[in-house]
């Protein structure tokens, strides 16, 4: 078996989370927060769409953590990020975390609007 190192170029992978934050970079950041390229920020949560749509010309995939289990976003939350052209995903925050990190240890233009786990 072959071990290759990962590495990532353009983004910092979450590293772990608990109840209100995530560790991003070897920091512990509160929660809500949106991380990609151009670095990490606080979320205001589903009702904050200007801090996604500002990632427009950034991303191709936006992955959206729901905290502890998944559940729907709202429709014109979706709604306005695929009208910009963002492809969506929504999972469960840990589910977002594991799939951002692999997608962006391939070099893809992924971003991560997550909600709090275990609060």
């Amino acid at each position: 078996m072959r071990l290759n190192e990962v590495v990532y170029t353009d983004a910092e992978p979450v590293e772990g989370y608990g109840p209100g934050f995530f560790r991003i970079g070897g920091t512990k950041h509160a929660a809500p927060l949106v991380t990609g390229y151009k670095g990490k920020q606080s979320w205001g949560g589903y009702d904050d769409i200007d801090s996604l749509l500002a990632l427009e010309c950034e991303v191709d995939v936006l992955f959206i953590g729901t905290g502890d289990d998944i559940a729907h976003i709202p429709g014109g939350l979706r709604d306005a990020l695929e009208a910009r052209g963002f492809g969506v995903e929504v999972m469960s925050s840990p589910a977002a975390c594991r799939t951002y990190n692999v997608l962006l240890s391939e070099g893809r233009r992924v971003a991560l609007a997550l909600l709090p786990v275990g609060v």
